[in-house]
């Protein structure tokens, strides 16, 4: 684990085109749209150099960082999260062994085992450690009594992906190195500060959202409480724009889906689709401005 990045000089690949480093933002269900995002790059020919992300975002950065492509990982998504009953059947695999490890450290019935439910969704590609993973990857998660940012990018990954994933009241925290760890997204919401430097080009993909209006005459408490943590990392995320800015920064539509609207994946995805022409113009516009501040002609 470190607790800050380690900027390294620039990569440019072979042939001289610019080298991508790609942050991917914490926001629940609406991090499915970073289906589109890794389609794209695909798409485009595009391997990133360095990857980071919190949240959902450190999960759709691991299958990238494993060798997923955007294609797998969508049809993967969809043949899971796209039928209740499988995700019914996966949900109850990931209930607790015993009745002692059910009661271990009180009885919660709100807070389910972040780290057995990742256990039962996550893809064979994603391999045990990051030293397995096919490019870098920097996974965020907070330390809760540390106050601080824990950043992990060594040994064991599938702690480190659910202490990022734990959504406070929803999942249980992570104990790991001696840290009690929750969501990711609460301290570093879209992490590309990350990976200053390490890339020619860096893209942050936002998918926080903001809390929309909807039929019913006034939101209930969860909707508050979900609602509020949008509002913050919307704060944070603007305060550290003002210092430093990615050369790309995507928000892709979400706002009208909840953190936990995994089920509405088929809704996410056609709903966000726009992203994938709306990234490539974007690197498009990233490597002619690059192009033009070097004197290249082309």
């Amino acid at each position: 684990m470190s607790s800050r990045p380690r900027p390294r000089p620039p990569v440019t690949n072979e042939g001289g085109d610019p080298s991508f480093a790609i942050a991917f933002g914490g926001g629940g269900a609406r991090g499915l749209a970073h289906i589109h995002v890794i389609e794209a790059l695909d798409e485009l020919g595009i391997r990133p150099v360095s990857i980071a992300g919190s949240s959902i975002g450190a999960i759709m950065g691991a299958g990238m960082a494993a060798g997923m492509t955007g294609a797998e990982i969508h049809h993967y998504a969809r043949s899971t999260l796209g039928r209740r009953a499988e995700v019914a059947a996966r949900v109850w695999r990931a209930r607790p062994g015993s009745f002692g490890e059910m009661m271990a450290g009180g009885l919660r019935v709100s807070q389910f085992n972040i780290e057995r439910i990742l256990k039962a969704f996550l893809p064979e590609a994603i391999p045990a450690t990051f030293g397995e993973l096919n490019i870098p990857l920097k996974v965020t998660a907070t330390d809760f009594f540390g106050h601080r940012l824990a950043v992990f990018d060594s040994g064991d990954l599938n702690s480190a992906l659910a202490a990022s994933a734990a959504i406070p009241a929803v999942f249980r925290p992570v104990r790991r190195d001696g840290m009690l760890l929750i969501d990711g997204g609460i301290y570093n919401p879209v992490p590309f500060d990350l990976i200053e430097g390490e890339a020619d080009i860096t893209i942050a993909i936002d998918v926080v959202g903001a809390p929309a209006a909807s039929d019913r005459r006034r939101p209930n408490s969860m909707d508050l409480m979900f609602g509020a943590t949008q509002l913050m990392m919307q704060s944070i995320s603007a305060m550290k724009l003002k210092t430093n800015r990615p050369d790309i920064l995507l928000r892709p539509p979400v706002s009208r889906f909840r953190a936990l609207d995994f089920l509405k994946i088929e809704a996410v995805m056609a709903e966000t689709a726009s992203i994938k022409d709306e990234l490539k113009r974007a690197v498009e516009e990233a490597v002619e401005a690059r192009r033009k501040r070097s004197g290249d002609p082309g």
